[in-house]
């Protein structure tokens, strides 16, 4: 039986991973990406850019991400509101904090 649970996480992996991880992601469903942020003085993040051009206020990222319309991110509850988050891919480089500022 534990093996079973591996056998089924390590699919779920697969499936849920973009193609060529770390090669450049075009497997986003026509949805955009973050590739920007902006950040207020103590360093949270207030607004985000995506690949389409658009630049959102933090709350409009929220909803857009909540909505599918926003790849790579997760919507999570904490500290008594929504966060918005990369999705956990092992990749340092693409976490939102770690992304270019505008």
């Amino acid at each position: 039986m534990p093996d079973d649970y591996e056998r089924i996480y390590q699919q779920y992996k697969s499936q849920n991973s973009p193609a060529g991880q770390g090669q450049g992601m075009d497997h986003d469903d026509g949805r955009e990406k973050i590739i920007a942020v902006r950040k207020n003085q103590d360093g949270d993040i207030i607004a985000i850019r995506t690949d389409g051009g658009r630049d959102l206020d933090y709350v409009s990222a929220l909803s857009e991400a909540k909505a599918g319309r926003l790849a790579h991110v997760d919507v999570f509850h904490k500290y008594g509101r929504d966060i918005l988050r990369s999705e956990p891919d092992g990749i340092k480089e693409n976490n939102l904090d770690n992304l270019p500022q505008f």
